[in-house]
């Protein structure tokens, strides 16, 4: 049984955040040193994570590249001091398959990339040689781009097309089924209708056969609802969370761990 199989049996399952970054939109800075980043990974082990996410460049709107060297330098001894003391799932932010293959070599054991293998094909033939777990997530466009006029006939529809693309794409490189997670990248690519349209929709997502991943915390289309910023959107997360728990999914990537999961116990608890 791989661990995504272990996971996904769980009512919920929440992966953490860890941004070895000093420029994401909500954490940028606190822990781009590898101690700071560690001590706040087993924070959120602590806290309930079941899952970590390392990320070693920043994938908010406008964020500037970094090279691959950089990004493997930024997260490579985090993931080290990690597994040291944890065996717990370790996921990589990235959409490069040079910094995957060193971040799984390195005890990694998910690649998290918002490009889907477009950024790098090669991506998907090493996750197939590590027999590691994908989340394959939905953008168009760059970090750079992304925002800069997003258009859809239909977004729920082109949506799914393009992740089923992906999952095809997947298939051809060896990536078994169990294997695979769908996230509908809320935010990547889309405007604050096409957002909420997704996030209304987002039971589609779970019915295509795949567990599905969400990440909404304290993203803008929140902030553009309820009119705070990203510091005191977090009542706002876990309304958009309880959304989509209701709905059938039970992956959350956030920033705040120990609340969301007091959320998540009672929601599950109550029969939710």
């Amino acid at each position: 049984m791989n661990n995504l199989t272990a996971i996904v049996h769980k009512r919920f399952a929440i992966m953490g955040i860890v941004n070895s970054t000093p420029d994401s939109f909500y954490d940028g800075g606190r822990y781009s040193s590898v101690d700071a980043a560690f001590s706040h990974a087993m924070k959120l082990i602590g806290d309930g994570a079941a899952i970590l996410d390392i990320g070693g460049a920043s994938s908010r709107p406008g964020a500037s590249p970094v090279t691959f060297d950089e990004e493997i330098e930024r997260v490579l001894p985090v993931i080290k001091a990690i597994r040291k003391e944890s065996a717990i799932p370790i996921s990589v932010d990235t959409t490069w398959s040079k910094v995957a293959e060193a971040a799984l070599e390195s005890g990694a054991d998910w690649i998290n990339d918002i490009s889907a293998g477009r950024f790098d094909s090669r991506i998907l033939s090493v996750v197939a040689k590590y027999k590691a777990v994908i989340v394959l997530m939905h953008s168009r466009g760059t970090p750079q781009t992304m925002q800069e006029n997003p258009g859809y006939q239909n977004v729920l529809a082109e949506v799914i097309t393009e992740l089923w693309g992906a999952v095809r794409n997947c298939f051809d490189a060896g990536i078994s089924t169990d294997r695979i997670i769908l996230d509908p990248g809320i935010g990547f690519g889309k405007t604050f209708d096409h957002n909420c349209t997704l996030m209304r929709e987002i039971d589609t997502f779970c019915k295509i056969g795949f567990p599905v991943l969400v990440g909404t915390s304290r993203k803008s289309f929140i902030g553009k609802i309820t009119g705070r910023e990203v510091e005191k959107r977090l009542p706002g997360s876990l309304g958009s969370i309880a959304a989509a728990y209701a709905a059938g999914v039970k992956l959350f990537r956030v920033h705040d761990v120990a609340e969301t999961s007091d959320f998540l116990k009672v929601l599950s608890e109550i029969g939710m």
